[in-house]
């Protein structure tokens, strides 16, 4: 023993190559490759591959939001999702566009910005083939097609495909005032 303790044995993906300390974690592991999911909401039905985001996505059907911001008493779902709050009081934008240089606090608003220099467009219109950089506005799109306008004015019950569009006129109401 002058060389110190043994390290333990790792034990290899066979999908992948990645190595774990523990057959437990290399069993949940495995679900990735398995598509196994063994984890499943009784309220709606959909399935999890870990117990943990069972529980976390439970919190929807409860209302239940466990973490609470110290600076303005704003309640989250989880522990990240405050901690991605917090930034709107600290101010830190931990995420920055390789091409420009701006800054993000989140992740997926990086994502989003950096299409705006590729030209990414991923989401499609099987309807007549527009492209939508934003999942969001792919769903926006498809109102035109089906008709629905989810905005009502609440003077005058206009309905409208975007609410910005519905905010914008509600101001001719104010005007008439």
């Amino acid at each position: 023993m002058a060389n110190g303790p043994l390290a333990p044995e790792m034990l290899p993906c066979d999908e992948c190559g990645k190595q774990f300390r523990r057959p437990w974690d290399l069993k949940v592991h495995m679900r990735l490759h398995t598509g196994e999911r063994p984890y499943g909401c009784e309220e709606c039905g959909r399935t999890f591959s870990h117990r943990s985001n069972l529980t976390t996505h439970a919190r929807l059907h409860t209302g239940e939001k466990p973490y609470r911001c110290e600076h303005c008493g704003h309640k989250a779902r989880t522990m990240f999702s405050l901690k991605v709050h917090i930034r709107t009081h600290t101010g830190e934008k931990p995420y920055r566009c390789e091409e420009c240089g701006k800054q993000f606090a989140q992740r997926a608003s990086l994502i989003l910005h950096v299409r705006t220099h590729t030209g990414e467009r991923p989401y499609g219109c099987e309807e007549c083939g527009f492209r939508a950089a934003a999942l969001g506005n792919l769903k926006q799109h498809m109102r035109t097609h089906t008709g629905e306008k989810p905005y009502n004015c609440t003077v005058c019950s206009r309905q409208f495909i975007r609410r910005a569009a519905m905010e914008k006129h509600m101001l001719t109401h104010a005007r008439d005032v």
